[in-house]
């Protein structure tokens, strides 16, 4: 039986969560993504990591202008976003119930990951 953590859900929950962490250290603080944004992301995978991609040049630009701690934890996450993007096609269909449920626990993972390194600087 597979692990959950090798599955493509867990690994975009995972994705996702870099994305908003990076958004919210340009912002000036960690401020997570509404449900609703979280959602979008695993309803279409690859439409939406294409918008978000989009987004993360201003993001890791207004982030490193910060200086400190922002600047190194957003030089962290941009690599980690480089890595966390599977060297395989992302599909576009909606999930199952189960690919969710993942997607979810991929998330909350990388969310804990980030907290344990930086502290105030990823809440949400």
């Amino acid at each position: 039986m597979a692990r959950v953590e090798d599955g493509k859900p867990y690994g975009w929950g995972r994705l996702h969560a870099a994305f908003r962490v990076l958004e919210g250290l340009a912002g000036g603080t960690a401020r997570l993504a509404e449900p609703a944004r979280r959602r979008e992301t695993i309803d279409k995978p690859r439409v939406t990591v294409v918008r978000l991609l989009r987004d993360t040049s201003e993001h890791i630009l207004l982030a490193r202008e910060k200086g400190g701690d922002h600047a190194k934890a957003a030089a962290q996450v941009y690599a980690d976003i480089a890595e966390l993007i599977a060297p395989e096609r992302m599909y576009a269909k909606n999930p199952t119930k189960e690919e969710i449920a993942e997607f979810e626990q991929g998330y909350e993972s990388q969310l804990a990951r980030y907290r344990d390194r930086w502290g105030a600087l990823v809440t949400d």
